[in-house]
């Protein structure tokens, strides 16, 4: 069953079922666990306070999203693509189709701005 609503319980369960994708994941994997270096436990918070705040206005995440992602080397397309095909994959899994449109359309532009950091042009989407 999907979820029609999305409620702190639901994005928990979404950024769950998301990061243990992309920790598997051949090309984002690495990544993830270069950056973390094996700090799930403090990250996984953050990203339900993030999802919530952007899903919800919850105005519970506190962070420069675009400095850290910027610090990061040796981010390329294929990286941007494969997160929004996981990401994407993840939420219309979960969530009816109003749900996940919304969660989709800000999922998009936060590819999008990062992208524009990284390479100075959007050249993925979703």
């Amino acid at each position: 069953m999907k979820f029609e609503t999305i409620t702190e319980e639901s994005i928990r369960v979404l950024v769950d079922t998301f990061y243990d994708g992309v920790r598997k994941d051949a090309v984002l994997g690495p990544v993830f666990e270069e950056a973390l270096h094996g700090a799930w436990d403090t990250h996984m918070p953050r990203m339900y306070a993030f999802w919530s705040t952007v899903l919800l206005g919850s105005s519970s995440f506190q962070g420069n999203v675009f400095g850290k992602h910027m610090a990061l080397s040796g981010i390329r397309e294929e990286h941007f693509v494969r997160w929004l095909t996981l990401f994407k994959d993840t939420a219309t899994r979960l969530f009816e189709d109003a749900a996940a449109a919304e969660m989709l359309e800000i999922a998009d532009r936060i590819a999008g701005s990062l992208q524009l950091g990284y390479f100075g042009e959007r050249t993925v989407r979703l």
